[in-house]
C-alpha cells in the first residue's frame, strides 16, 4: 500500500472511531469520510462494506485498548495499583467501547460470526487484561476466584451506564466493585 493510501486507511479509521463511538448504528460512512477529510470513494476502495469499516475500527480500537494496558503494566511497578488504574481506565473509555463493539455482528462464546481480526483482538486484549489481573492476584491484591470473565462482565456492565468524562455514581460503582475484588482482609 502506497504511503498516502495509508495514511487515508488511518484517517478513516480514526474519524470512524470517533463517528461510530457517539453515533453508534446512526453512524454514516458519509460523517466518517467527511471527518476523515477523504472522499467517500477513498472509504469505500479501503473498506467494501460498512461492517467492513466497523470490524477494522473495532479490532484498531482493541488493539490500542491492549497498548494502553501494557504500558500501565510497565509503568507502574506495584500489580495493585495497575490493575486498578488498567479498570479505571477501561471504565473511563467505555461508553465508546461499547457504542463501537456493540455494533459488531451477534456472535457465540467461541467467536462465530465475527471476523479473525476482530477476534484475534480481543483474543489479546483479554489476554493482557487477564495477566494484569494474575499480577494482581499473585501480589495478593485480588481474590484467586476471580477470573478474567468475571473482570471482562464487570467492566462492560460499568460501560454500558458509563458517559465520556464519567460522573460520580460511576465512580462508586467502581470503587464497589474494586472493594468486592480485593481480597478479604
Amino acid at each position: 500500500m502506497r504511503r498516502d493510501g495509508a495514511a487515508n486507511r488511518e484517517s478513516v479509521l480514526l474519524a470512524a472511531e470517533e463517528v461510530f463511538g457517539e453515533k453508534g448504528a446512526a453512524a454514516s460512512t458519509e460523517e466518517i469520510a467527511r471527518r476523515a477529510q477523504v472522499s467517500i470513494a477513498t472509504v469505500f476502495r479501503n473498506f467494501p462494506t460498512k461492517q467492513d469499516l466497523v470490524e477494522a475500527t473495532a479490532a484498531r480500537y482493541l488493539d490500542g485498548l491492549t497498548g494502553q494496558a501494557r504500558d500501565l503494566a510497565d509503568s507502574i511497578s506495584d500489580p495493585a495499583e495497575a490493575f486498578t488504574t488498567l479498570l479505571r481506565t477501561l471504565v473511563s473509555v467505555g461508553a465508546a467501547k461499547m457504542a463501537l463493539m456493540d455494533l459488531l455482528p451477534p456472535h457465540s462464546d467461541d467467536g462465530q460470526g465475527l471476523s479473525p481480526q476482530v477476534i484475534s483482538a480481543a483474543d489479546t486484549f483479554l489476554g493482557t487484561v487477564g495477566r494484569a489481573l494474575e499480577r494482581a492476584q499473585e501480589a495478593g491484591a485480588v481474590r484467586a476466584d476471580v477470573t478474567v470473565d468475571d473482570v471482562s462482565l464487570l467492566l462492560r456492565a460499568l460501560a454500558h451506564v458509563t458517559t465520556p468524562g464519567g460522573d460520580e455514581a460511576i465512580e462508586r460503582a467502581l470503587r464497589i466493585v474494586l472493594d468486592g475484588l480485593k481480597v478479604p482482609r
